[in-house]
């Protein structure tokens, strides 16, 4: 390999954060011909991980690298969201559930690469597209080792549980999540709630909220926060809560009491 090529390698090793994988596109973008790509495969300096992706020789990438080469080379939204963020942020304590499945969410009609689907990961996806919350929105930076990851912060995380509830989430584990959200900041929540488009989501929210007795809830302007109109069935039977015009387990009502 020529001076120039070395140089170009050297380059890219340095932009190229360790635990990553190297998308096609993005070592075009950064001015990598196909050609000179080729050439670095037969040397060996980049591995095939998959159609459309690279690694390093003999580098370990988790999901969670490769999840930072999606928002970091291609621009996409997806993140890490519900349980598993809350569980990356130490605000979950169902690691079970953590490692059998991993729940992220991304915007409408953004897919997950084939390399990234076809990658025998250690773990089940459970993948969501939608927008009832805006893009950005109460995420957090989470560092990892080498590189850092957008994933959803406190408030939109339970959001997204409740988002996922009850078909992909139960409800009195979700419940028990909210629970543990005692130091959430009402400026967040409120912006949150404010701009989230699923009633549903909202009025679980705020139930679950004032049930657990939190301090954060009383500063909420709840006047702001459109709630729609008419019932919401959440269950098939259950309880039906006037206030927030909601039917909730009964488990889920009765739940704490003495």
């Amino acid at each position: 390999m020529g001076l120039h090529n070395e140089s170009k390698i050297n380059s890219l090793l340095q932009q190229w954060q360790p635990g990553t994988p190297a998308q096609t596109a993005w070592l075009r973008e950064l001015g990598y011909s196909d050609q000179l790509i080729n050439k670095y495969k037969k040397s060996n300096w980049l591995i095939p991980f998959g159609i459309g992706a690279y690694k390093r020789p003999n580098d370990k990438i988790s999901y969670i690298g490769a999840l930072h080469a999606l928002q970091q080379q291609t621009k996409m939204t997806v993140h890490p969201a519900g349980p598993t963020a809350l569980m990356m942020l130490g605000k979950s304590h169902y690691l079970d559930l953590a490692q059998k499945q991993v729940f992220l969410m991304g915007k409408p009609q953004e897919k997950l690469p084939a390399w990234f689907i076809k990658h025998q990961w250690d773990i089940d996806f459970n993948y969501a597209t939608t927008s009832f919350l805006p893009s950005g929105l109460g995420m957090v930076v989470q560092d990892e080792t080498n590189f850092s990851l957008q994933v959803s912060g406190a408030a939109r995380a339970m959001m997204e549980c409740l988002y996922l509830a009850p078909k992909h989430q139960d409800l009195i584990a979700c419940y028990e999540l909210m629970e543990g959200l005692s130091n959430l900041r009402p400026k967040v929540i409120q912006e949150l709630l404010e701009a989230c488009t699923s009633v549903k989501v909202k009025r679980l929210f705020l139930y679950m909220a004032e049930k657990a007795g939190h301090s954060w809830f009383r500063f909420l302007n709840l006047n702001d926060i459109n709630l729609g109109s008419g019932k919401r069935s959440i269950v098939s039977a259950g309880v039906y809560l006037q206030k927030y015009q909601i039917t909730v387990p009964k488990k889920l009502e009765e739940y704490g009491r003495i």
